[in-house]
């Protein structure tokens, strides 16, 4: 297990763990590292803003807060498998790894036997991934990350003749439309927002500037099949 995997594995582990807590040597035991390792690690994740804090005392250990946490949720077999079938459709695309990550919180936290059941009816749906374009991870992660962070992007692209560019975009939006998806941005060159299709951006560079925010009513009319992923909450 690589150091970023046992971060995210030590991170469930101590959600799971709820006010219990897990002491340095419980860790050091379940993942096969020294307790030093565990408290490098421990130490990683409160900089990456996780809150987990030491309990001192006879009971110490680290604890998540519990704000952190999930409770306990009623999200049936089908509705799990439903979440499962469609984060399993989407592999290697946008935002394809922390799709997984909300997955494994969520069935974390389901009823043992409404879990057991979502299982057998997940191995029931069959998903062909060779049928899906899977970007770079690196690429992918690069325009991830500007997107979230609003940050410029440095594009080593490719148009539709083949011809290789390298721009500096303010990223706007991802869409998925005509089986392809876009980067919606931007273009320091063209002054002018311009459609960049992912499988063409040979490399993506983050870098620290910040990115100018276009409204979303500005950029454009979108295909008359798309919509946005917003799910809005009835009040």
């Amino acid at each position: 297990m690589n150091r970023t995997d046992r971060l995210y594995a030590i991170r469930e582990d101590l959600r799971r763990a709820g006010p219990r807590g897990r002491t340095a040597e419980q860790l050091a035991a379940a993942f096969e590292i020294s307790v030093r390792t565990v408290k490098r690690d421990i130490s990683a994740l409160q900089q990456g803003g996780f809150p987990v804090w030491a309990r001192t005392g006879r009971t110490g250990g680290y604890v998540v807060d519990h704000a952190a946490t999930l409770p306990p949720v009623n999200f049936t077999a089908a509705e799990a498998s439903a979440l499962a079938a469609a984060i399993a459709a989407h592999r290697g695309q946008p935002f394809d790894r922390q799709a997984r990550a909300a997955l494994v919180k969520v069935l974390a936290v389901m009823d043992p036997r409404a879990r057991r059941h979502a299982d057998g009816l997940t191995e029931r749906i069959w998903i062909d991934h060779r049928t899906t374009e899977a970007a770079d991870p690196r690429r992918r992660g690069a325009i991830e990350h500007a997107l979230q962070e609003r940050k410029v992007l440095v594009l080593h692209y490719r148009d539709r003749h083949g011809a290789p560019t390298t721009r500096r975009v303010d990223p706007q939006l991802l869409a998925f439309t005509a089986g392809h998806w876009f980067l919606v941005a931007r273009c320091h060159r063209r002054e002018a927002i311009r459609w960049f299709r992912l499988d063409r951006i040979e490399r993506a560079s983050l870098t620290t500037q910040p990115a100018v925010d276009v409204p979303v009513e500005e950029l454009g009319t979108p295909p008359s099949t798309a919509a946005s992923v917003r799910v809005r909450m009835a009040m």
